[in-house]
């Protein structure tokens, strides 16, 4: 019997034409290095179980390009089902339907307490139990959808492969169900294209009487549980391949096996497992991919770089991957593959660091800047702060207590609270001297999701040196850079309050550095404030980037004719080019993008980043889907991405689906924004926004920048803007300080 090809129907949303559109990876004329020689195969686990519930019939029609996995669990009356665990309370409605169910089973030698699937028949278990997201740092805005059987999943849906797998055969055994008969039935009925298991009796049974172009697949488990048909480790059983290839084609292994892992989360060299198996005449497979769990650090938080290590590395590939976002494997294999050696940068898009490599090391430090560079970078950045001897540095934030050690050191208690910067307390970048800062303060890596436990590289969280704005321009003078970004905030404070001019101090840092007679590499000075760029723009022939804070759907014609005066292009925060509620894009148009772009402005979109959670869903935890969203972005794309992770944006660039036209794979097709908030069922929509408003001229205008204030007192004096906190609550904050900044 085939399979269905109607794999889009069901949905009628926009947001699956993503999918229908690309059913299979783009493949290479170049031989892999797997065991066939064909690129490697994406094996979605119970369908796209990363966005919607696990096994799920939306989840299936939601992987047509990707061979369909399916965890086989039998009814009471022996039908088969496919639910991710045998313990179903996690993954269904169960306990809610049977409040009273829960029971104690034997399950590989241990007892397992829960609800299961062999005490209910099928009729109720597919008419009044439904299926919903098991892992809860998930959207559970799909659920509940029902259980599907394994025979759908064998016919109804468009998909080049099925791989049923078998995880407890001898728990069925117990009450007296074979799966072993089962899947021999369906074997009969339906195109099996893959069985695994981890039990090696189970698959032995099977020899010879499936169809032979059904591969079987021994499942591998941690290295020290006990596989209960030979009473060995899995890990003694990894040492005898010879063994395994009598009864089954290949292997199935957590992807630890391969490259594992430090107890710090940091890589560690591969192992031989992919030669021994390849050798052994055995395909290999690996499992446990997820965008949305903590991966290596080595990786950036960038789940395509973690594929592109198991498949295109140079030394080997597996032969396929087993994940709950088969969106990712399918660009890593159809246009990020075999680009180790390209020279072909498309242009398009500008990437522009923000505060140098950010994601990698402490902000605005030597190291960040050095990986900037090496990660291919178009542009460095350096945003300016002045230290109490008037010197110009490179730093992310003005309070040393965001990005530095202060807390710790000796210049704790020189917390003070500048009304006119934020209301709390902090010690300043004029607070102290470059020579302070620089002999007695170390960098911190900025965090900024750690509010969900995700940090950045720690071995690396106050590594590196901090720079003046002289010592960066020395730096980038003769690198492989096509220009270099200034920025500067709070200009008007520190020519009133601290009597510095920032604007006049950049401009003679850019001539004493030889920048303002070089056209090599252009210069680019990007503020919030339209003052600044007036100025610059009087003094100076720099690129100058107005950044609009505000979100913004649009911008006023008088409010663009504003900006021609002083502006070369405009840079917009994410929300303004695609408007997001409850972590779902809208179908909120906004027309920034395309107005800016009219008017001759290269708009570039601030600031990506690579954690997860820092994006929509209908990115798929994907940095990668984010940058291709932006950039081909089918109402006007932007110029240009500010990024923390410029290795991700550079990469993007290089990949060889870029200008593939009507013919770009499904999964390199921008998601329509709306397209996942319209497939929900009613109530379960996040509530509507009210459109965001228009930029307007009054936003964009401001009075000149003042004089520098000669007679401006040091910053640490009684001066109405600036108070020294030396009592008991400056002492409490700073204890705060330090208890939250040790990390």
């Amino acid at each position: 019997m085939g399979r269905g090809s109607h794999g889009c129907s069901v949905l009628g949303s926009s947001l699956l034409l993503l999918f229908c559109l690309g059913s299979a990876a783009a493949q290479k004329a170049s031989t892999w290095k797997t065991l066939s020689g064909d690129s490697p195969l994406v094996i979605a686990k119970g369908g796209f179980s990363g966005l919607f519930p696990d096994s799920s019939e939306f989840a299936y029609r939601s992987a047509p390009g990707a061979a369909l996995w399916c965890d086989v669990q039998l009814t009471k009356d022996g039908a088969g089902i496919c639910l991710p665990t045998i313990n179903i309370d996690n993954c269904t409605t169960i306990s809610n339907f049977d409040p009273k169910g829960m029971k104690t089973y034997n399950v590989n030698g241990a007892p397992l307490k829960g609800w299961f699937p062999v005490d209910y028949n099928s009729t109720e278990l597919l008419q009044q139990v439904f299926l919903k997201q098991s892992i809860l740092s998930r959207t559970v805005r799909f659920d509940p959808l029902p259980i599907v059987p394994v025979e759908d999943v064998l016919s109804k849906y468009k998909t080049p492969a099925v791989w049923l797998n078998v995880q407890h055969d001898s728990f069925y055994s117990q009450f007296k169900l074979s799966m072993r008969s089962y899947i021999l039935s369906v074997s009969k009925q339906f195109v099996v294209d893959y069985i695994s298991s981890p039990e090696v009796n189970f698959l032995n049974s099977l020899l010879g009487r499936v169809n032979k172009k059904t591969k079987l697949v021994f499942r591998f488990l941690d290295e020290q549980t006990i596989e209960p048909s030979t009473n060995q480790t899995y890990g003694s059983i990894l040492k005898n391949l010879t063994f395994i290839k009598t009864f089954a084609s290949g292997i199935l292994v957590p992807k630890q096996y391969i490259l594992p892992v430090t107890k710090d989360n940091y890589l560690q060299p591969h192992t031989s497992v992919v030669d021994d198996a390849h050798k052994a005449g055995l395909e290999i497979y690996a499992a446990d991919f997820a965008n949305d769990f903590l991966i290596s650090y080595n990786y950036s938080y960038d789940p395509l770089a973690e594929y592109l290590s198991f498949i295109d590395n140079g030394a080997f590939s597996v032969d396929g991957v087993l994940t709950d976002f088969p969106i990712t494997p399918s660009e890593a294999i159809g246009c990020f593959s075999n680009l180790n050696d390209s020279k072909t940068d498309h242009a398009k898009p500008l990437v522009i660091s923000h505060n140098g490599a950010s994601g990698d090391y402490p902000d605005c430090t030597d190291l960040a800047y050095q990986k900037a560079v090496a990660d291919g970078a178009d542009v460095i950045d350096c945003p300016v702060q002045v230290t109490k001897d008037g010197i110009p540095i490179c730093m992310s934030s003005i309070d040393l207590g965001d990005v530095t050690t202060v807390a710790t050191s000796q210049f704790a208690s020189q917390t003070t609270v500048v009304n006119d910067i934020k209301a709390t307390p902090g010690v300043y970048s004029f607070n102290l001297t470059w020579e302070d800062i620089s002999k007695n303060l170390k960098p911190k890596i900025s965090n900024p999701m750690s509010k969900y436990q995700l940090y950045r590289n720690p071995r690396n969280r106050n590594a590196g040196n901090f720079m003046r704005l002289s010592d960066f321009l020395d730096f980038t003078k003769g690198k492989d850079l096509s220009g270099v970004m200034i920025s500067i905030e709070r200009a008007a404070f520190m020519a009133q309050k601290l009597g510095f001019g920032v604007v006049d101090a950049v401009i003679k840092a850019l001539d004493d550095s030889g920048y303002s007679k070089q056209t090599t590499q252009k210069v680019m000075i990007q503020s919030t404030n339209s003052s600044v760029l007036v100025k610059f723009k009087q003094q100076t022939k720099y690129n100058l980037v107005y950044m609009i804070e505000e979100d913004v759907r649009d911008a006023a014609p008088s409010s663009i004719a504003d900006i021609k005066k002083f502006a070369d292009a405009v840079s917009v925060n994410t929300m303004s080019v695609y408007p997001a509620t409850d972590n779902f894009l809208t179908n909120q148009t906004t027309s920034l993008v395309q107005s800016l772009q009219s008017a001759g402005f290269p708009v570039y979109v601030y600031v990506l980043m690579n954690e997860f959670v820092s994006q929509p869903y209908d990115f798929f935890s994907d940095a990668t889907q984010q940058i291709n969203a932006y950039v081909k972005r089918p109402d006007g794309g932007v110029d240009g991405v500010i990024t923390d992770f410029p290795a991700t944006a550079h990469r993007y660039k290089l990949n060889s689906c870029m200008n593939m036209g009507n013919n770009t794979p499904g999964f390199m097709i921008p998601a329509q924004p709306g397209g996942l908030i319209e497939s929900m069922v009613g109530a379960a929509q996040p509530p509507s926004t009210a459109p965001l408003p228009p930029l307007t001229e009054s936003d964009v205008t401001e009075s000149p920048l003042p004089d520098v204030n000669n007679n401006a007192k040091a910053p640490a004096s009684s001066h109405a803007a600036i108070r020294v906190r030396t009592d008991v609550s400056a002492v409490l904050v700073t204890l705060m300080l330090c208890t939250s900044l040790m990390i």
